[in-house]
């Protein structure tokens, strides 16, 4: 699947970003993310002056001059410091989105910033709360796909943790069985990493070397599904394809997973996700 990626690396003009930030927001409001930062760079401010405030009418009244100065301008280094990196950070977020929506333009997709809770019926779009994807780029045509990172977080106790994806939703032309792919390659030394178990029941063993690459689970009484779809081609397909990417297909979807960013300004992995989407369904 050939495809433009100089909008991810190409200079972009600086009146241009802020224009399409501004254009974001009055779509949307403040973003959280813009928001948090605000904050955090008041909080900053606000423990360096309680702290480090006495410290400097101390000086000015009790220190030498020299020492005093020395103490206001860390205090105001400090301040400066922290406001710079969170300006510097949302400046690269503008920038990154910009990126992508140029890049979405160049290559026939849109680009949506966010969309709380999506609506895909995969197995981490109803987990936790808190859900939200990222940096979506759509494609729609020929047929429907979505590439696009997405968090949500789990509350255990006191503790909280928050999950991070990347995903591709590819819609299909008919429903098919609930079938997932797991990867062996991506899991780690404490086996999968998908957030759902599966009986042993459930795991259905195909032919030559599919099962090195792919545990398959499917529900009792689909096996001849599962078979019937998975022909050595289609299993060549997946082997050579997506041997680092979770699979799972829920009624008329095709969900690809992984632990890593999937929307980026990296245009090697975005060569691999077309290929890959392309192979799969050609």
């Amino acid at each position: 699947m050939p495809f433009d990626a100089r909008p991810l690396s190409d200079d972009v003009d600086t009146h241009a970003v802020n224009a399409f930030a501004r254009q974001l927001k009055a779509g949307r409001g403040t973003s959280g993310s813009t928001v948090i930062a605000w904050i955090i760079g008041g909080f900053a401010a606000t423990i360096a002056l309680t702290f480090f405030g006495p410290l400097l009418v101390m000086g000015l009244s009790q220190a030498p001059l020299p020492v005093a100065l020395l103490v206001a301008c860390a205090i105001l280094a400090g301040v400066v410091l922290v406001t710079l990196l969170i300006v510097s950070g949302i400046r690269r977020a503008r920038e990154r989105r910009y990126r992508l929506s140029r890049f979405a333009a160049a290559n026939n997709m849109t680009y949506h910033d966010r969309v709380q809770n999506p609506r895909l019926p995969g197995m981490i779009f109803s987990l936790g709360h808190s859900r939200i994807s990222t940096d979506l780029i759509r494609g729609h045509s020929p047929r429907f796909v979505e590439f696009g990172n997405y968090q949500y977080t789990v509350k255990n106790g006191k503790h909280s943790t928050t999950y991070r994806w990347g995903y591709v939703a590819v819609k299909l032309d008919v429903p098919l069985p609930n079938i997932v792919l797991d990867a062996t390659g991506n899991n780690s030394v404490l086996g999968s990493n998908l957030p759902a178990s599966f009986r042993k029941d459930q795991q259905l063993s195909l032919e030559g070397d599919f099962d090195k690459y792919f545990t398959l689970y499917c529900p009792a009484g689909y096996e001849r599904d599962a078979l019937y779809l998975f022909t050595p081609d289609i299993m060549a397909r997946f082997i050579d394809n997506a041997a680092q990417l979770d699979v799972e297909i829920v009624d008329d979807w095709l969900l690809l997973y992984t632990r890593r960013a999937v929307s980026t300004l990296d245009p090697a992995t975005w060569a691999w996700l077309f290929g890959t989407v392309g192979a799969l369904l050609s």
